[in-house]
């Protein structure tokens, strides 16, 4: 099973929807949105595949934007939560809460996916695996994370600016 990553979007219709194009091209069954998305067109996009989503402390209408994940059907964590997937248990949150990462991470979930810095970031801490794909707005670069569950493989791709 593979995942994509991604956040801190920030409303990028654009670039959201060559990020997610590019996941699905390099094989993402499922896909993963660590937060900041701001506007309910990043949801529908991410969409296209399974997803599950966070909120971050740029995501002011949670309403909206849980609805619109209801309506393509995806997971909504709120400001962070667990869900498995290919036997593999995967923590996520936005990463602006050093109490909700904590929280998440006292349960030592195989993967804690977080964003928030706008740095892509890949630290192994004992079992558990830390993953920060990077952000699609205000960054030094643009970059979305692929994670292969079975083999535990991660690559980070850049998308061009």
């Amino acid at each position: 099973m593979i995942l994509g990553i991604l956040s801190d979007t920030h409303d990028r219709l654009s670039r959201t929807i060559d990020a997610v194009q590019l996941l699905i091209d390099e094989g993402a069954e499922a896909l993963v949105h660590c937060g900041d998305l701001t506007g309910t067109r990043i949801v529908e996009e991410c969409g296209r595949l399974p997803s599950h989503f966070v909120f971050g402390n740029n995501d002011f209408d949670e309403e909206d934007l849980e609805a619109a994940m209801k309506e393509v059907g995806g997971l909504c964590l709120f400001r962070g939560g667990e869900f498995t997937l290919a036997g593999k248990r995967i923590a996520v949150t936005h990463g602006d809460s050093i109490r909700e990462v904590n929280r998440l991470a006292y349960s030592e979930p195989d993967y804690l996916l977080f964003g928030h810095s706008h740095l892509k970031h890949d630290e192994r801490r004992g079992a558990m695996r830390w993953i920060n794909p990077g952000a699609l707005h205000r960054a030094p670069e643009w970059t979305v994370a692929l994670l292969n569950l079975d083999t535990d493989d991660l690559r980070f791709h850049k998308l061009e600016k």
